[in-house]
């Protein structure tokens, strides 16, 4: 029975509880600017940023270990065939020569030793003092002398190239790029020392995206396909040729690294460029601002605009190129509608906008402007 009255009275109080609960304000209609998009054949390109390279680079090591004392050249240094790059502390290397060369004197001396003891035992086979099994095992002595002078004297040239090796000495001429060791370290074999971009053409190297790649290799070999700008001088077109498009895609980028060879045109190593890949006129192709153009669930989309109910609803658009501030859409939209250029980044599905009037203007009755081509 308490239980009873105690529902009958917590009923009126939820009621009186939803009844005082106020009513969201609606949401404040947002000011954006629009166009009116038309369709139009027209072409584009697709820019990528490259950097130079040497068509070969080549990291440089010692052939033997130790402690690195000298580098003579530095990052940017220009080098030519056969200088000497850096060394290492000789003293072991000398002191192992000089014990190779000592056993190859002893096993010379053992030798000649041998040859002559086989040569008066052979006369003493001749005149009938020895048996033909002592002869035997002289010639073999011999012959085992022999053997061990030839491998001594293999093992001294061995330890002469080890010796040298501990100079590195630059095999062609190129620009030192970067350099990996300082004066003190311990190396062991092989470890890289410097980089060596060799003289010679120059590569604008960059990345495309996996769908881009089709349209990269159709370019293979084609002279002037591609035209680069570099950074610095925007307004100079150097043609450059697609060389080698790689097999596989980066696994941390997922995009194919591809080389496009600028020849010997005047650039510098590590220089950033643009590259232009051309994209075939479209027709039906649409040109959108890019503040027209957001992103929405990894695709590119736009906000359209009813102007009936002045209300924006998303829409995903296709885009195939680009052409300075504008993108270029293949497919999403057709002819007439109405795109939100401005504040696209603010809207959310369905809600209200107003027309966006520069200062001092008077009010228009069309909701947007047609885009120019």
């Amino acid at each position: 029975m308490r239980r009873a009255v105690l529902l009958a009275l917590s009923v009126p109080l939820v009621f009186a509880a939803a009844c005082s609960r106020q009513a969201p304000a609606p949401q404040a209609a947002r000011a954006v600017k629009t166009l009116t998009v038309q369709a139009a054949s027209t072409g584009a390109t697709i820019d990528y940023a490259a950097e130079i390279r040497a068509r070969s680079e080549s990291r440089l090591g010692f052939r033997v270990g130790g402690k690195l004392v000298r580098r003579a050249v530095d990052v940017g240094d220009a080098v030519r065939a056969g200088q000497l790059l850096a060394s290492l502390d000789p003293q072991d290397l000398r002191l192992s020569q000089e014990a190779a060369h000592s056993a190859l004197e002893a096993a010379r001396i053992n030798a000649d030793q041998a040859a002559a003891d086989f040569k008066r035992f052979k006369e003493l086979r001749e005149q009938g003092f020895i048996s033909l099994a002592e002869l035997e095992r002289r010639e073999s002595a011999y012959k085992a002398a022999q053997a061990q002078f030839e491998q001594a004297r293999a093992q001294a040239g061995v330890q002469s190239n080890q010796t040298r090796y501990s100079n590195l000495v630059s095999d062609v001429a190129g620009v030192v790029t970067v350099v990996e060791a300082e004066p003190g370290a311990v190396l062991a074999a092989g470890a890289t020392v410097l980089r060596l971009a060799h003289e010679g053409p120059r590569d604008a190297v960059f990345s495309v995206p996996e769908q881009q790649v089709a349209a990269i290799r159709a370019l293979l070999g084609r002279n002037g396909a591609l035209k680069m700008r570099l950074w610095g001088d925007a307004a100079a077109s150097i043609p450059a040729t697609v060389r080698e498009v790689a097999a596989a895609a980066d696994p941390a980028t997922r995009t194919f690294t591809v080389k496009a060879d600028v020849g010997r045109a005047a650039v510098r190593l590590g220089q950033t460029a643009t590259v232009s890949l051309p994209v075939p006129p479209s027709s039906g192709a649409f040109r959108l601002p890019l503040t027209a153009v957001f992103e929405q669930q990894g695709q590119a989309a736009v906000w359209l605009l009813d102007p009936a109910s002045m209300t924006v609803q998303p829409q995903r658009i296709e885009v195939i190129g680009a052409e300075g501030n504008a993108v270029l859409v293949a497919s999403g939209l057709t002819a007439g509608q109405t795109v939100v250029t401005a504040g696209a980044h603010t809207l959310t599905p369905g809600q209200k906008v107003t027309l966006y009037l520069e200062p001092g203007s008077a009010a228009t009755a069309g909701p947007a402007s047609t885009v120019q081509r």
